[in-house]
């Protein structure tokens, strides 16, 4: 499954785990990279030396390529910016930002640039500000999200930008990695699955409520202030959405989530806290190492793409 992406990254399979808050952590993204794919360690909003001893942790497990999601939004991505160079992370993709200003240090040292877009406009921004791919993400995917969908974005922006695109939202199994390339995607990248994959430091509860999911069970809060985020239905997912409704202000909803994502993957607590999760949660039905998965997200992708299908 060699493409654009793979000898871009020097990875063996295209597909990128997502840089999730609270989730990714040292031993997910190491246990990805030795599967063969890409594992990110989810900066979010955490300080500096805490990035900077994920990195390290994960350098003690994998010899294999790496990365670092920086959410720019981060008041400390300024310093995160700095020690990925540091410690010589290869691999960056950001969020929630532009992140041209850190572009001439990061190429210096020659790390590869990967920003998450949810727009063609944005995209070909990134594009002339240097980068080396992008992450087209639908409104599919958990957490953070914008208002199109993957069906229609990836071909979108694969038809507006030279450099290489990377699928995201709702892509959890091999029909979903052999879509996004007749979409005109290089590589997928995917979250929730991960979630329940055996090495991630996620509290069952959380992830015994994604392998329960069903098509509906996914909402969005936030679309009235203009901070859509996905997450399982709950009783804070409720609560959030009747007091939107009202008129509640930002400030109000914002007091429901305050440490909620925190509260469900370390504490468990399935009914407020936020269970951030795609649309694909509904696919997700087996706990399984990353090597397991990985293993069979490329059998079945490959078998779709030889005209054979892997229920056979």
């Amino acid at each position: 499954m060699k493409t654009e992406v793979t000898e871009l990254l020097g990875i063996e399979y295209p597909i990128i785990q997502g840089g999730m808050a609270w989730v990714a952590e040292y031993h997910l993204a190491a246990a990805v990279s030795e599967a063969g794919g890409l594992g990110l360690i989810g900066a979010a909003s955490a300080p500096a030396e805490w990035v900077r001893d994920q990195i390290q942790q994960a350098k003690k497990l994998t010899k294999k390529p790496f990365g670092v999601n920086v959410m720019l939004l981060n008041p400390n991505a300024d310093e995160v910016a700095k020690v990925i160079v540091e410690e010589g992370v290869k691999v960056v993709t950001t969020g929630a930002g532009n992140p041209e200003k850190y572009m001439p240090m990061w190429k210096e040292a020659g790390v590869k640039v990967i920003p998450v877009v949810a727009s063609v406009a944005m995209a070909k921004r990134m594009e002339r500000c240097g980068a080396d791919a992008v992450v087209a993400e639908g409104t599919e995917s958990g957490g953070h999200i914008g208002e199109t969908t993957t069906m229609v974005l990836v071909p979108q922006v694969a038809d507006a930008v030279k450099i290489p695109v990377i699928a995201a939202g709702g892509i959890a199994d091999g029909r979903g990695i052999a879509a996004a390339f007749m979409l005109g995607a290089k590589a997928v990248q995917m979250g929730t699955h991960f979630v329940v994959a055996d090495e991630a430091q996620v509290h069952e509860n959380y992830k015994q409520r994604i392998l329960r999911a069903k098509d509906i069970d996914t909402k969005v809060t936030g679309r009235k202030n203009g901070h859509p985020i996905r997450a399982l239905r709950n009783q804070m997912t409720k609560e959030y959405l009747d007091k939107e409704a009202a008129g509640a202000s930002f400030e109000e909803l914002e007091l429901l989530t305050l440490g909620g994502l925190r509260r469900a993957v370390q504490e468990g607590d399935v009914d407020h806290g936020s269970m951030m999760a795609g649309q694909s949660a509904g696919l997700v039905k087996e706990e399984m190492s990353c090597e397991a998965l990985i293993q069979k997200l490329v059998k079945e992708t490959n078998a779709l793409l030889k005209g054979t299908t892997f229920y056979e």
